[in-house]
């Protein structure tokens, strides 16, 4: 794998800790501004819809520089978002700096994953970009539970100030390491918009949304529903994001393998058992060694389906990636807003803190019966076309005179 996937890591390392660390710290945020939990779940809710708004918005803007130029300007919005919520006064604010950092979340990705595949042979793209991804799965494991814990001792501003900093040495790290990548010639705007067009790439964005959302269904509350359910002590809740974290690892990496392989195949086996897992999670959110387990698989499956999905987008719009690739990210964060939005409300209407359980593994359950759909709709084009070639074939050729 070439150097610059580390440098791509590197960023992605950042942006993993700014994303996730929220969650482990909405009791503290909450308190320090007087919001009730569901009240700070915004800070997730925005952030995603942030990513969702940003990466078709950032990507068009960058069309006119490299992609070099435009993932380095992305890190310094980062670098400015969290800054901003490092010293915002109010709740208000910190939501604003949380939608700043995340603009860059989505078109970084993207473009990101679009660099990295162009830098492997074909059959290594899917592994090339579960190794970026890497870097947001070993943010789960270092950064945010390290995060987590300064945040509980020493302050959540603290946290993000130390975000800014990681923003800062991934931006000196895609300076240094990753190269000038040439765009391809004659691919424009309308070439990038007409991947929309294909059924397969809007089938593989809806798994997206409602596949994570399952994920962040859970895990968006997971600080509460620890402490009231399961009985940790608040301090567990660090050590609970490293398990997400380390699942999340290697769901990731098992995920990058088997997509080069057999994708769709992957997509079955992990949509499928996200889904059994989520639900089994109501129950096992009240014996603290079954909770510990089960938050794991989640993070393991959830991230087995980053790869492919990812992939899956990129054969789907091929010749012209770019913003579908970045879309898809925004579609992974539109999953985790709309799932950390209905979590809230199941919570707020008082059905308690496992509830959002059930609505993840209702999102996953949906994605799977999407992922057969979209296999189907696949054979059928498949079948239709060999049809219409053997028909073009077997006609006699006009006369020649």
């Amino acid at each position: 794998m070439p150097l610059a996937l580390l440098a791509l890591a590197i960023g992605a390392f950042g942006i993993g800790t700014t994303e996730f660390v929220i969650m482990g710290l909405l009791p503290q945020v909450a308190g320090d501004f007087g919001v009730s939990i569901p009240t700070a779940g915004l800070l997730v809710t925005g952030y995603a819809l942030g990513v969702v708004i940003g990466a078709p918005l950032m990507t068009v803007l960058g069309t006119k520089i490299s992609r070099k130029r435009m993932l380095m300007m992305l890190m310094g919005l980062f670098i400015a978002g969290n800054l901003l919520s490092a010293v915002a006064p109010v709740f208000a604010v910190m939501l604003i700096g949380r939608v700043v950092a995340s603009l860059a979340h989505g078109a970084f990705f993207g473009i990101g994953s679009v660099v990295a595949a162009e830098l492997v042979a074909p059959q290594k793209k899917a592994g090339a970009i579960a190794m970026m991804f890497t870097g947001l799965t070993v943010a789960n494991v270092v950064g945010v539970p390290l995060g987590t814990l300064i945040g509980q001792q020493i302050g959540w501003r603290v946290t993000f100030g130390i975000v800014a900093v990681l923003g800062v040495i991934g931006l000196a790290g895609i300076a240094k390491l990753v190269p000038e990548v040439p765009k391809p010639e004659g691919v424009h705007l309308r070439h990038e918009l007409a991947a929309f067009k294909n059924a397969q790439v809007l089938l593989a964005m809806a798994m997206t949304v409602l596949g994570f959302g399952g994920v962040f269904a859970a895990i968006t509350y997971i600080a509460p529903m620890m402490t009231h359910v399961a009985g940790f002590a608040d301090g567990s809740v660090t050590w609970l994001l490293v398990l997400f974290g380390l699942g999340m690892v290697g769901g990731n990496l098992i995920g990058g393998k088997f997509a080069d392989r057999a994708l769709m195949p992957m997509l079955y086996v992990s949509l499928g058992a996200l889904a059994v897992v989520l639900a089994l999670f109501t129950l096992t959110a009240h014996n603290k060694i079954a909770a510990a387990v089960t938050i794991a698989l989640i993070g393991a499956l959830g991230f087995a389906t980053v790869p492919p999905l990812q992939k899956r987008v990129l054969d789907q719009a091929h010749g012209a990636p770019t913003l579908a690739s970045a879309v898809n990210i925004g579609a992974f964060n539109l999953g985790n807003a709309l799932s950390a939005w209905l979590g809230g409300m199941v919570i707020a209407a008082g059905f308690g803190y496992t509830a959002p359980n059930w609505v993840g593994a209702v999102l996953a359950a949906a994605a799977l019966l999407l992922a057969v759909l979209s296999a189907a709709l696949e054979r059928r084009a498949t079948r239709t076309g060999a049809a219409l070639a053997s028909e073009a074939s077997a006609m006699p050729e006009p006369a020649r005179h």
